[in-house]
């Protein structure tokens, strides 16, 4: 007799169905943080409870199924209803515009799980360390994470020393990093592994910055309410890349 018709094993089995609907059922809708389906977006809390490294962690294993195409379901119509009565991101990123590289979607996030400051080469000026010092100080986020990715046009557009209106000023603020580029090849936009390096060094620096021009984000990050930490997404690979010196 076949297992699935034994008499003996009809209880044993519904028990265990029960189990894994309930457990499916507490999953169904969640965000990034695990969050059970009757509270679909990230709760004080839960967000309270959590350290800035077990922050990024959740963020890394978010990017890990991104990449191997195991997004989790969530009821984002949900998300979006409870969000809009108030939110608790965990965390806040300073990201590219670029898009190919939606932080949202490549780690995994569901709505109201981090707050995302994108600029053209995630550079930081006075506008973007005032928004990264309200979501910290003041709304509770613990991860500031810079993070940059490959073939970045605003690199590129550095090295060549492009001018155009309001985007030079931007790029000026790229350019340290292409001085500061160690590297041993053609120093060109056409030779992406530069540009990556490049891309990593503005990062870094980026970093560097934004410990130097707020002292609000400094004493966060001294009494350990706080991690800023740095990152690279690979456009060919899905993968980000948590291991950037911060």
């Amino acid at each position: 007799m076949s297992h699935l018709f034994c008499p003996s094993c009809t209880l044993h089995d519904r028990r265990n169905f029960l189990r894994f609907a309930g457990t499916s059922a507490t999953l169904l809708g969640a965000g990034l943080f695990a969050v059970p389906a009757h509270a679909v977006a990230l709760s004080k809390a839960q967000r309270d409870k959590m350290t800035p490294d077990e922050i990024l962690k959740l963020m890394k294993d978010g990017n890990q199924r991104f990449r191997k195409g195991n997004r989790q379901n969530r009821d984002v119509l949900a998300q979006q209803r409870q969000t809009a009565k108030g939110q608790h991101p965990a965390a806040v990123l300073l990201s590219c515009i670029d898009s190919r590289a939606p932080a949202e979607t490549i780690m995994d996030l569901g709505i109201g799980d981090i707050f995302n400051n994108r600029i053209a080469g995630n550079v930081a000026n006075d506008d973007i360390l005032g928004g990264l010092e309200f979501a910290c100080k003041l709304s509770g986020a613990k991860v500031v994470l810079v993070m940059g990715h490959t073939a970045c046009g605003a690199i590129k557009g550095a090295i060549d020393n492009a001018e155009l209106g309001n985007l030079t000023g931007l790029l000026a603020k790229i350019k340290p990093a292409v001085q500061a580029t160690t590297y041993s090849g053609p120093r060109t936009s056409s030779n992406y592994p530069f540009v990556d390096a490049v891309a990593r060094k503005n990062v870094e620096l980026t970093i560097a910055e934004i410990r130097s021009r707020s002292p609000v984000l400094r004493e966060l990050e001294a009494s350990k309410a706080l991690k800023i930490a740095g990152a690279m997404y690979d456009l060919q690979t899905g993968i980000v890349d948590f291991s950037i010196p911060s």
